[in-house]
C-alpha cells in the first residue's frame, strides 16, 4: 500500500470531516454562533483519522488605540510517520479585552478560524438536528436570487464563508431601542472584528447599518 504525504492526508481530513453543527441562537440574535469548541471537535477528529495532529503558537500584541490585545495564531498540523513533515497556517488572529478573559478569548477565537481556513469545514443548520446537508451552492444562489429582487433597493450582501453577514444586518436592524441594539453590537464584536481584518467589503456594510440603525435609535425612530 502506497503511504500517504502530509498533502493527501490533509486532503482526506478535509473530505471526511462532518459540519460543524452551530449553537442555540442567544438573546438578541437572530442567527446561530459558530462556537470554537464545536469547530476543534469536529476538525481535531478528522485530523486525527488521518494521521495529522495540529499545534499552535501566539503571539500576543497590545493596541494602545482601541485597548485591546491582538493574538495571532500560528498552528502547525504534524504528519505523525513522519513528524518532519508539517503544514503551517499563519495569520489568524483576534482581538480581545484588557482583562483576564480577554487573551483566552482571543486565542480562541483565532484558533477556530485556523482551523476553518485548514479544512475549509462546512457549517450549517436547519431545525431538527443543526445540520443542513443541501449542498451549500444551493443556498448561495437563493440569497443571490433574493438579493436580486432587492437591487435597486440595497446593495447585495457580500457573503462570508464563516460569518453570516446578512444575519449580522438583520439582528443590528430589528433593534427596538438603544439597550437591544448595544447588546446585539456587543455579541457581533468580535465577528465584525474579523471581517474588518479579512473581508472590508462585508465589514462596511455591516458597520453602516449599524451607524444607521444607532443614529435612528439616538433620535426616537423605530424603523
Amino acid at each position: 500500500m502506497t503511504k500517504k504525504n502530509i498533502y493527501q492526508k490533509l486532503h482526506a481530513a478535509c473530505l471526511s470531516a462532518g459540519a460543524v453543527k452551530k449553537a442555540e441562537k442567544l438573546n438578541g440574535m437572530r442567527f446561530n454562533p459558530l462556537l470554537h469548541d464545536k469547530v476543534q471537535e469536529v476538525a481535531t477528529q478528522a485530523l486525527l483519522d488521518n494521521g495529522l495532529y495540529a499545534t499552535c503558537n501566539y503571539l500576543t500584541e497590545i493596541v494602545p488605540n482601541i485597548k485591546q490585545v491582538m493574538v495571532v495564531c500560528t498552528m502547525k498540523v504534524y504528519d505523525v510517520d513522519d513528524p518532519t513533515q508539517y503544514i503551517l497556517v499563519d495569520g489568524c488572529s483576534a482581538f480581545g479585552n484588557l482583562d483576564k478573559f480577554g487573551t483566552g478569548n482571543a486565542m480562541s477565537y483565532s484558533r477556530k478560524y485556523a482551523f476553518l481556513n485548514l479544512l475549509n469545514l462546512k457549517t450549517g443548520i436547519k431545525d431538527e438536528d443543526g445540520y443542513e446537508p443541501k449542498p451549500f451552492e444551493d443556498s448561495t444562489e437563493q440569497s443571490v436570487e433574493q438579493n436580486s429582487l432587492e437591487e435597486s433597493k440595497e446593495e447585495p450582501t457580500y457573503l462570508d464563508e464563516t460569518i453570516d453577514v446578512e444575519e449580522m444586518k438583520r439582528a443590528l436592524k430589528s433593534t427596538n431601542n438603544l439597550d437591544e441594539f448595544l447588546e446585539v453590537k456587543n455579541l457581533i464584536r468580535k465577528d465584525v472584528e474579523f471581517l474588518m481584518r479579512n473581508n472590508l467589503r462585508a465589514y462596511r456594510q455591516v458597520t453602516d447599518i449599524a451607524e444607521t440603525r444607532e443614529l435612528q435609535l439616538t433620535n426616537g425612530q423605530q424603523s
